[in-house]
This record gives structure tokens, C-alpha cells and sequence, in this order.
């Protein structure tokens, strides 16, 4: 490498959009068991304008300035010295752990998988943060089998589009809720019943499920609990549940802290190459359009997930 500086987004305070500054910094290096990815495509979550802002800096308390952003896909330019599973050239998608919203960065290698060369780098980047949120919530935490019944709240967003097909594809009846624009989009997904919630109020059609999975809160998340059957389970990617009005309702309550491992991403991008599942992209900006693409994730609407490209 002869060039040893990139571009790069920084926030230097908790703020709004205009905190994301387009800076030239340092490249990093990799350590022992991580590798230097050159980045092609970054999945823009929720969490990243969440932490940006402030809103969340209980959980997750930043040291500026940082550089956002976990979820890309790209190319291997180096390797650590104890690296053997991964070479440089490698097309790789996953986790980043230094932030992903640059032209490089560093991951490591348990949280990274090769790309099936079925799948677009921009495809790649929706997974991690999406489809692992939801492997994870539905299987991992909600123990989620054929011929349960499940809600889901947000179906059309960057993590329910993977559950409706996860789901589906586990043999479970699908609820879902979502806008009046994307009503035939969620049932293309594998949702059985899809409810427009800005006509009907999901807690007057739906009752006595085995898990809620809500990645929308605030009032939704609390009028979540009373559809679910005892013995059910509440899992919110979008709040803290209360534990207390879990237990006198005789359900679990639990929160999504998505980890992502080698073993998620190969098996979802095992269904991905068998066509049991598609990734949905959103809109589409550029590295320094960061600023745009936050502010239509803050909106809270939209289809897919929302994509950086890096030329």
C-alpha cells in the first residue's frame, strides 16, 4: 500500500446530520486475527443516526471523534499475522469493528464471511445488522418453530423484511404490520396477514401469538404485550421492555443486542444462494452523501435497507 490515508466519515459531537464530516484520516491496520477491508458497499442502520444523535449513549457511550457504521461488504487488502482463513483479493461482507462508513476498515475474522459470488456487494452489505438482527431474534431468542405464529411489527424495514422470510421460510403464520405502500410488497415476503397500521389498530385483529418481534417501539412496543399468549414472548429491537409487565403477563420480554458470527452469515447466505431469500435495497447514496441517507433513515419509512456506496 502506497497510499496510507482514506476518506472517511467523522463525528465529533452528538448532534444532527451535519455532525457526519467527510475527513481525510490515517488507514488503520489490522491486528493479529483481523483483516484491512477495501470498502464497496455500507449498510446504513438505524443505530447509526440513534448513537449520532445521542439517543442512545447510555448504551453505547462514544469516544470521539469515531467513524460510524458496522455493516459492509468489500475486498481483503491485508491481513493479520495469525489470518489463515481469509486471504488479500477475498470479497468479504460483515461486521466492522473500528467503523464502516470509510473506504477502508478493519474487521474481525469471526465476524466476516466470504461473499457467494450469487450475491452484488450491495446486496452483501444488507445482511449484517438486518438479516443477522433477525436470525438472531428469531431463532436464538425466540426459539421461533414450525407452526408458531408470530408478529411483526416494521415488515417492509431493513430487519423485518429478513424476519417475514425467515419466518415463512421456518413454516411459521406470519403477521405482519406496515404502510399502506408496501401492503403487497410484505405479503410477497411470506407474510400471511398483513395489517396497514395507519387504518387498523394491529391489538384489535391479532391475538394470542407466540412472539411479538417489534422494530419500530415507543407506543407500539407497549401495546404489544396484551397479543401475546401466555408463556409468549415480546423481542424489541426499538426500546427497553418493561420486565415487570412481562412477568404479571406471564411472557418474555427481551431486548436484540445483535452480535453477528461467521456461522449467521454463512447460513443466511446459504438461503440467500438457494433462493429462499432476498436481501431489499433501499435508497442508494454515495460515501459523502451520508448525511442524506441518515435523514431518510430518520424518517422511519421506506423499504430495504438504505445503501452507502464507495467508489
Amino acid at each position: 500500500m502506497t497510499n496510507q490515508t482514506m476518506k472517511a466519515i467523522r463525528v465529533h459531537q452528538y448532534g444532527g446530520p451535519e455532525k457526519l464530516i467527510l475527513e481525510q484520516v490515517q488507514r488503520p491496520r489490522p491486528l493479529a486475527k483481523e483483516v484491512l477491508v477495501r470498502v464497496h458497499a455500507i449498510g446504513v442502520l438505524p443505530i447509526d443516526w440513534k448513537i449520532r444523535s445521542g439517543m442512545v449513549k447510555r448504551f453505547f457511550p462514544m469516544k470521539f471523534p469515531y467513524i460510524p457504521g458496522s455493516s459492509f461488504a468489500g475486498t481483503v487488502e491485508e491481513v493479520g499475522s495469525e489470518v489463515t482463513s481469509f486471504r488479500v483479493g477475498d470479497a468479504v461482507f460483515g461486521k466492522s469493528t473500528r467503523g464502516a462508513y470509510a473506504e477502508y476498515t478493519i474487521a474481525s475474522i469471526d465476524g466476516i464471511a466470504h461473499k457467494p459470488e450469487s450475491m452484488s456487494f450491495e446486496e452483501a452489505a444488507t445482511i449484517q445488522g438486518g438479516a443477522t438482527t433477525a436470525w438472531e431474534a428469531l431463532f436464538l431468542n425466540g426459539r421461533l418453530e414450525n407452526g408458531q405464529s408470530i408478529l411483526i411489527h416494521g415488515a417492509a424495514g431493513g430487519v423485518g423484511v429478513y424476519a417475514t422470510q425467515f419466518a415463512a421460510w421456518k413454516g411459521a403464520r406470519v403477521i405482519a404490520t406496515t404502510s399502506t405502500a408496501n401492503l403487497d410488497f410484505v405479503h410477497s415476503l411470506g407474510a400471511e396477514t398483513v395489517i396497514d397500521y395507519s387504518i387498523t389498530p394491529f391489538e384489535e385483529v391479532v391475538n394470542d401469538v407466540d412472539i411479538v418481534l417489534d422494530a419500530v417501539g415507543g407506543e407500539t412496543l407497549d401495546r404489544s404485550y396484551s397479543v401475546i399468549k401466555p408463556g409468549g414472548t415480546l423481542i424489541t429491537l426499538a426500546g427497553q421492555p418493561s420486565e415487570s409487565k412481562a412477568k404479571q403477563l406471564g411472557i418474555k420480554a427481551i431486548r436484540v443486542i445483535n452480535r453477528c458470527s461467521n456461522e449467521e452469515l454463512r447460513a443466511i447466505a446459504q438461503l440467500f444462494n438457494e433462493g429462499k431469500i432476498k436481501t431489499v435495497i433501499g435508497d442508494t447514496f454515495s460515501l459523502d452523501e451520508a448525511r442524506l441517507a441518515h435523514k431518510q433513515s430518520q424518517t422511519g419509512h421506506g423499504r430495504g435497507r438504505i445503501i452507502l456506496q464507495v467508489p
